[in-house]
């Protein structure tokens, strides 16, 4: 009997999370970028070998939140952890833990869940704060415990402490060995060949993203939307070609050129690069037409967040 666990992998923006999602799965199922809140949807990654399946839900990165947008990404990946076998929280260990390091630990040290996994990504950096993460649970534990219900005599939960490399194989290797550990017997809940279950649009609507993050990050990096309007499917010489439209909101007009580029180089850039990934990802040739469009307060508009695939059941 196959053994299976879904993970809920959580943990501080920009922790490396989503690096190690695709790292476990083997393929690109989530968006990768130095800018923080890069991820913002839950993506579900599937991981199949012998042994059985490990189903991984890469959540938003837990941040200060601004705005609507940045409520509902804390909102997703609280609930996200939430009703899964495994919580899987990772920590980038090259950094001191931060506010939101601590904000996890208090919650899987009041929540008390039974399967957690602390990763301590980024081993290979210098220095590594192990020892700080390590006392830093303990007085997380503490200030739960002084803060809480007297009456309560569950013991508290002690998480399975792994470092990682989520860049190398050995080191996803290394949390994949211990998610199986936690794994029980059951039935497989997706078909052996799925990596994921995303919607394509937001798959599509990611891989955009991410290449205008890598263009210009250190401008409008989280007023920048990215919609999907329509997919055209037609097969030509025996090869199915997707032609897609796809909308780039902005807030401010004075954001549009930046976005374009001059010459309409970022635009150039953004679009070969997503028909290359696309491509690869989907497996058909992929034709993409961008428009850039203001829209001012669209991170408040409830439609286009709906659209965006950001609000589901959480409104």
């Amino acid at each position: 009997m196959p053994k299976v666990a879904v993970v809920g992998v959580v943990g501080r923006t920009n922790a490396g999370k989503s690096t190690l999602v695709n790292a476990l799965v083997g393929e690109k199922v989530s968006i990768v970028s130095p800018v923080e809140q890069t991820t913002r949807n839950t993506i579900r990654g599937i991981v199949s070998d012998p042994r059985g399946q490990i189903v991984l839900l890469d959540t938003p990165g837990l941040h200060k939140a601004v705005g609507d947008l940045g409520r509902l990404m804390n909102r997703m990946a609280r609930r996200s952890a939430a009703g899964t076998d495994v919580t899987c929280v990772v920590f980038d260990a090259s950094d001191e833990p931060r506010l939101e390091d601590i904000g996890w630990m208090q919650r899987v040290a009041k929540e008390k869940p039974e399967k957690v996994l602390f990763v301590l990504n980024k081993a290979d950096k210098a220095p590594f704060y192990e020892m700080m993460f390590r006392d830093a649970w303990v007085e997380a534990q503490n200030t739960v415990a002084e803060n809480s219900d007297k009456e309560d005599k569950t013991p508290p939960c002690e998480p399975v402490w792994v470092k990682s490399i989520s860049t190398t194989e050995g080191g996803a290797n290394r949390v994949l060995d211990a998610l199986f550990d936690f794994a029980l017997e059951g039935e497989l809940l997706f078909d052996e060949d799925t990596v994921t279950d995303y919607p394509r649009r937001l798959a599509i609507a990611d891989c955009i993203r991410e290449k205008f993050l890598a263009r210009i990050h250190q401008e409008i990096p989280h007023e920048l939307g990215v919609l999907v309007k329509s997919i055209d499917e037609k097969t030509s010489g025996g090869k199915e070609v997707w032609n897609i439209k796809v909308d780039v909101l902005v807030n401010r007009s004075s954001q549009k050129p930046i976005v374009i580029g001059r010459g309409a180089q970022t635009i150039k850039f953004v679009r070969k690069g997503a028909e290359r990934d696309v491509s690869e990802m989907f497996g058909v040739k992929a034709s993409i037409e961008v428009w850039v469009r203001v829209e001012p307060g669209w991170m408040k508009n409830p439609r286009i967040l709906s659209d965006m695939g950001y609000m589901g059941d959480l409104v």
